[in-house]
Order: C-alpha cells, then structure tokens, then sequence
C-alpha cells in the first residue's frame, strides 16, 4: 500500500513531518484501506487559516483544522487499485500551540491528533 502525505509548511513553523505522515498511515491502516492514498497536509498561520474559513465556511475567525474532500460526499472505495486522493488538510500553527497549552499537551501530539481528526473527515466519518 502506498500513502503519498504531500506537506507544505509555512517556514517559520517547525513540524515534525514524519509524524505527520506516521499519524496519516495510521488512519489509513486502521480504516483498512489497500489502495494507494493520497493526501496533503498543509501548516499555515492564522492569517492564511482566516482568509480560508471566511472563503469556505463563512466565518470570519482562524481555527485549528480544516479540511477539504476530494470525494465531497462520495463512498470512498476500500480497494480498487487506484490512487484514492483524499484531499486536503489544512492546520493553523498557532491554533495549534494554542490548542495543545489549553489541553496540556504536546504540540507533536496535537498536531497527530488534529492530522487524524482530518483524515477522519476526509474519509467521510463526520462527528456531531
């Protein structure tokens, strides 16, 4: 199987990008899917993250995730040989920060928790 995590950091933030790819592979083996995914992970700041909620979602605030499906709506195949490309992750950076000193975490460990909060919606599981 096959996981293409294509990443694009802002360069003033430092991430961990082979978490970030561990933390895509394991949505991927745990929703068991056999096909080769793909899937981009973008680290913006909050400027970047106000302009895109205010674009797509109608809201004039930054937010830690959003996430854009290349399958809006769509059953995702579990296997049928071809690339399934997922779509797009986007994280605010300093949501991010914010979000881990709140919840007492690592930074590391909120980023995977929000990377797989996104794959999630990418694959069309929706939380109420």
């Amino acid at each position: 199987m096959g996981i293409n995590t294509l990443i694009f950091v802002e360069s003033r933030y430092k991430v961990n990008r082979k978490r970030i790819k561990q933390a895509v592979e394991n949505v991927v083996t745990k929703n068991e899917i056999s096909s080769p995914v793909e899937v981009s992970v973008a680290i913006v700041g909050d400027r970047k993250m106000r302009e895109l909620s205010k674009k797509y979602k109608g809201e004039d605030k930054t937010r830690n995730i959003l996430s854009f499906s290349q399958t809006e709506g769509e059953t995702i195949p579990v296997s049928n040989g071809e690339t399934l490309r997922l779509g797009d992750i986007v994280l605010s950076y300093p949501q991010v920060i914010r979000d881990a000193s709140r919840d007492e975490m690592l930074v590391d460990d909120k980023v995977d928790q929000l990377v797989e909060h996104g794959m999630l919606h990418l694959l069309g599981v929706h939380h109420e």
